[in-house]
C-alpha cells in the first residue's frame, strides 16, 4: 500500500530533485494511493484523469468514481510549492469554482480536496498568521458538504498536508487521511445505496 509520506517522497524527488514544479504527474503517486484507499473501502474501480461534466464545462478531474459513466466521486488534488502569498487566494477562489462547476449539474456528486502546502520560506501574513493556517481555516470552512445543505462550491471531505521541504521531503503536519477517505466512502453509499445493498448489514 501507498502511505502518505511514499506519495510527498514522490512530489519532492519530482519538484525539488528534478525541478519540475508544474509536471502533471507530480501528484501521480497520491491519485495512485487515492484509488487504493478508496478501493479497500469498497468504492471500487475508482479512476485517474477521468472528464467530469460541469454545469459551465467538463474538466478532468484526478480521481473519479464513474459507475455506469456517471460520475459520482471526485477528488482535486492540488500543491503549493511556492509564490505561497500570490497563489493562496486564488486557490480558495479555484476551490469554490472547481466544486460548484460540477455541483450545479450534478447535486448528488460527492467531492474532495487533498493539497500538499510547502511552507519553506513562505512567511506570514500581514495579520502575523501563518499562510498555511489561512488557507487551512478558510478550506475547513468550505468542508462538510452534506444534505440537507447542499451548498454549491463547498466539499464532502478535505485534507491540508504541510510539508517543508527545505531539507527534504519532511510531513510537518499530517492529516487524519483514513478519517477523509471514510468519509467520503461513507457519502458515497449514503447517495448511491442500490450499490451497495448487498454490502450493508
Amino acid at each position: 500500500m501507498i502511505s502518505l509520506q511514499n506519495a510527498v517522497d514522490d512530489l519532492y524527488r519530482i519538484a525539488v530533485v528534478e525541478q519540475k514544479r508544474q509536471s502533471p504527474n507530480r501528484l501521480a503517486m497520491l491519485a495512485e494511493m487515492c484509488v487504493e484507499q478508496l478501493d479497500e473501502r469498497g468504492i471500487v474501480g475508482a479512476a485517474k484523469e477521468l472528464p467530469v461534466p460541469g454545469i459551465g464545462r467538463s474538466k478532468t478531474w484526478d480521481i473519479g468514481w464513474p459507475p455506469d459513466g456517471k460520475v459520482r466521486l471526485g477528488i482535486s488534488l492540488k500543491s503549493i510549492l511556492r509564490n505561497v502569498a500570490g497563489t493562496v487566494p486564488n486557490r480558495v477562489d479555484d476551490l469554490t469554482g472547481e466544486m460548484a462547476n460540477v455541483q450545479l449539474l450534478s447535486p448528488e456528486i460527492v467531492t474532495g480536496y487533498v493539497m500538499v502546502f510547502d511552507t519553506t520560506g513562505s512567511g506570514l501574513r500581514q495579520d502575523g498568521t501563518r499562510w498555511v493556517d489561512f488557507f487551512r481555516d478558510a478550506v475547513n470552512r468550505l468542508s462538510g458538504r452534506d444534505a440537507p445543505a447542499w451548498a454549491a462550491g463547498m466539499v464532502e471531505a478535505s485534507a491540508i498536508v504541510e510539508v517543508d521541504f527545505a531539507e527534504g521531503p519532511r510531513i510537518v503536519a499530517a492529516p487524519d487521511m483514513p478519517a477523509f477517505f471514510d468519509r467520503l466512502a461513507s457519502c458515497v453509499k449514503d447517495r448511491n445505496p442500490d450499490r451497495f445493498r448487498e454490502s450493508t448489514p
